[in-house]
């Protein structure tokens, strides 16, 4: 089966209003801009899609990726651990605002409900968070003289991440630390879109390399040169 998208335009055309939307990346490494933008494009001609919930480890950066989704309009909710980074400006005036709602994960607990979700385990306990406010209403437990928290798994509708090689039936490996949320959220969501900077037939990358096998992927574009939203942010570079 031939999953590859001609466009990141056409790979993100289907994504509604109100989508729950899991975006790889950790800060900018491993996050898909080129998809990212061409949501943000959409939503500037046509109004669509709107009121998304991110899911992302950040809240984006400067103008760029995240940060212009936010900047847009576009996104009524993040799930996150770090919304205050460096450059987090747009998030903090919307949030100020009460224009976006925040809920705040901690980071170790982000992975493992989106693990969850793609495993197929609806809860699990960790003791992170148990005494804070991020814990108020969840159940909680003892176990061997340790109280942890019950925290239910993380899906999404749509996950969009970055890959290094992929092939036509969406087979993919990442580049060193690329790799972090993005297979997780590729097994969490019900539709994954993937964009890959080397596109390869089936066959084309040693079975042994595979980090995310196709099963995992519907959709894959190739974007042979990608930005990286880092060297964006510093060069003053605005969406």
């Amino acid at each position: 089966m031939d999953k590859t998208i001609a466009t990141v335009g056409e790979a993100v055309a289907e994504i509604p209003d109100d989508a729950q939307i899991m975006i790889g990346g950790f800060g900018g490494s491993g996050a898909p801009i080129e998809l990212i933008h061409a949501l943000i494009d959409r939503f500037r001609a046509t109004g669509s899609p709107k009121n998304i919930t991110v899911i992302n480890n950040n809240a984006g950066n400067g103008g760029i990726g995240i940060a212009a989704m936010i900047k847009a309009g576009m996104v009524g909710k993040m799930i996150c651990s770090f919304p205050r980074s460096s450059n987090a400006e747009a998030f903090n005036e919307k949030y100020l605002s009460g224009e976006i709602a925040l809920e705040l994960v901690p980071q170790g607990t982000l992975a493992e409900r989106i693990r969850a979700a793609g495993a197929g385990i609806p809860a699990f306990y960790t003791p992170s968070s148990y005494g804070t406010e991020l814990a108020n209403g969840k159940p909680t437990e003892e176990f061997d003289g340790k109280m942890y928290v019950r925290e239910r798994w993380l899906k999404a509708d749509f996950a969009l991440i970055k890959g290094q090689m992929g092939d036509k039936v969406g087979n993919l490996t990442y580049r060193l630390a690329g790799r972090n949320f993005n297979p997780l959220m590729a097994m969490a969501a019900d539709k994954t879109i993937a964009q890959v900077s080397d596109l390869v037939a089936p066959g084309g990358i040693d079975p042994e390399q595979v980090i995310t096998p196709g099963i995992f992927v519907d959709m894959v574009v190739q974007v042979a040169d990608p930005k990286q939203e880092e060297v964006l942010v510093r060069t003053g570079v605005i969406h």
